[in-house]
């Protein structure tokens, strides 16, 4: 099965893009994943994407979509794939298309995890981080055994708000969000690949809803 999982920051598409991936036996694919592994690695591509970012600039489609359909080779795609967070914009779901058209597949479903901005503003606002390895904690739906301690790695005093999770932060990412990748929902509507899931329930219930929807 081959999957997009769309959705606003802080939905919980990455949680569960995770659990999708398990149950279903293929890989959740993630651009952010993709981007730091092939910088870590220093590959052709790593390494062109990081003349761009260097300088400031964005890094083009083409080799976004470059990364992804070098990564849609590996072996382990032959059941199926989750996209979590990818594509962004209409021209990179365009060139999805075209790439997957000419690899002779498609995507068989887009799952929207749908959540109000403000809901998503309070999710994201309680979110912590780990300074040292990188945990990531909610203050109310999932704080640490005890009061900033890391429950991973055991550091005190290093559980931190992230720059991007301040609330004026997440209404600018909202916004760019409403403006690039919000149009998607209609474009795959349009296209009847489009399943639309609450993200407001319990990570289980909205789990539970997008392997309904998939199957139905």
């Amino acid at each position: 099965m081959r999957l997009i999982l769309l959705g606003p920051p802080g939905s919980g598409k990455g949680t569960q893009g995770v659990r999708l991936a398990e149950r279903l036996g293929v890989p959740q694919i993630s651009t952010g994943d993709l981007f730091r592994k092939n910088l870590a690695d220093s590959t052709e591509l790593g390494r062109k994407a990081q003349e761009y970012m260097s300088k400031g600039q964005l890094v083009p489609d083409k080799l976004v979509l470059d990364m992804v359909d070098d990564r849609l080779k590996q072996g382990d795609t032959a059941k199926g794939f989750i996209l979590d967070g990818f594509p962004r914009t209409i021209p990179q779901a365009d060139g999805l298309g075209a790439m997957l058209k000419a690899h002779d597949t498609k995507i068989d479903h887009v799952v929207l995890i749908d959540l109000d901005d403000e809901e998503i503003v309070g999710r994201l606002s309680a979110r912590r981080t780990c300074s040292k390895c990188g945990a990531i904690y909610h203050l109310i739906a999932s704080p640490p055994k005890k009061e900033n301690v890391c429950d991973k790695c055991g550091s005190v005093g290093t559980l931190e708000q992230r720059e991007d999770d301040v609330p004026e932060t997440i209404r600018k990412r909202l916004v760019v969000y409403h403006d690039q990748t919000q149009p998607l929902v209609d474009y795959y509507s349009k296209a009847g690949l489009l399943r639309t899931v609450d993200g407001a329930q319990s990570p289980a219930k909205v789990a539970q809803d997008i392997v309904r929807a998939v199957n139905a």
